[in-house]
């Protein structure tokens, strides 16, 4: 066996009834959900198991629900297989899970300190983001600096080598919704978000959340943070800090990201959380290496079946 990598989804990846299965099967995952529900002082396990579509793409709904979701997985996986990963990375809101299975963050702080992000994102300046895919990074970055002219705008979030978000203002997103179509993009959808999000346009929002971030328990991690504003493994406390309030206004590389783990030797990535939204990712960056998922009582057999053969499966 080579590495082991847990990564943890974000916003995008919700639906309605997740984590129900883990509430209904797992005393520590409930414990979990009854902590959320505490802290925030709103059901965050009745937003999980019987929110609404609608309810759960609204930012303020979604990124606890997501996190709460993942959490309970990370428990349940660690209680029942015993698994120690390599590594821990998170997709934009998923870098807090992973945070959190680092040792960075202990539970109330972890559920006080999303909520408020969550907020300031729920309030988030206006504009737009939109999925590209089917360019390279040098065609995405063409295209960006020619709507430039537009207005503000700039990649948001890497995913794959065929798959980049972009983010900004909306006159210059439209702009390059255009000028992608004609480089021969193969889709460009536009996203149904309430914000820019991981643009400059968050900045002054990040401003805001400095504050929560100098008044949370910040420990050293005790597994290498793969994070998103640089693809690098982070463990010393001042400099999460530091990209916890940059990763708010800056992009997200996640395919590079996923490339350093393979250059580091892991072969088996874990998604924890609510869909498979990751798991497709790698599986577009790299076909050879071993995906699970878990965010049911089925998905977790799977693991623990290939755990058993030593992840061979």
């Amino acid at each position: 066996m080579k590495k082991i990598a847990f990564i943890f989804p974000g916003q995008g990846s919700q639906f309605t009834g997740m984590g129900k299965d883990l509430y209904e099967n797992f005393d520590n995952a409930k414990k979990i959900f009854n902590k959320f529900d505490e802290i925030s002082a709103k059901s965050v396990s009745g937003l999980c198991i019987e929110g609404s579509d609608e309810d759960l793409k609204q930012t303020i709904n979604s990124q606890p629900a997501i996190l709460a979701v993942s959490l309970a997985a990370y428990k349940v996986l660690k209680k029942e297989t015993g698994l120690m990963p390599d590594f821990v990375a998170g997709h934009s809101l998923g870098e807090y899970s992973a945070l959190y299975a680092a040792g960075v963050i202990e539970t109330e702080e972890l559920i006080k300190l999303a909520q408020k992000r969550a907020e300031l994102m729920s309030n988030a300046p206006s504009g737009s983001m939109t999925a590209i895919l089917g360019l390279d990074e040098e065609t995405i970055n063409r295209v960006i600096q020619e709507a430039s002219s537009e207005g503000i705008i700039c990649a948001a979030n890497y995913n794959t080598p065929n798959q980049t978000v972009i983010s900004g203002e909306a006159k210059a997103i439209k702009k390059a919704n255009e000028l992608a179509t004609q480089a021969g993009a193969k889709r460009v959808i536009p996203l149904a978000v309430s914000g820019a999000f991981h643009s400059p346009l968050m900045k002054p929002l990040s401003q805001d959340f400095t504050r929560y971030i100098n008044d949370t328990n910040i420990n050293d991690a005790i597994i290498p943070v793969v994070t998103n504003v640089d693809a690098k493994p982070t463990v010393d406390k001042a400099e999460l800090s530091s990209k916890m309030i940059k990763q708010m206004y800056s992009s997200i590389y996640w395919n590079q990201s996923i490339a350093y783990m393979l250059e580091q030797d892991t072969d088996t990535f874990i998604e924890i959380g609510p869909g498979k939204v990751l798991s497709g990712m790698i599986r577009k960056i790299n076909r050879e290496v071993k995906v699970y998922n878990i965010c049911d009582k089925a998905s977790l057999e799977k693991i623990k079946e290939a755990v058993a053969s030593q992840l061979s499966v």
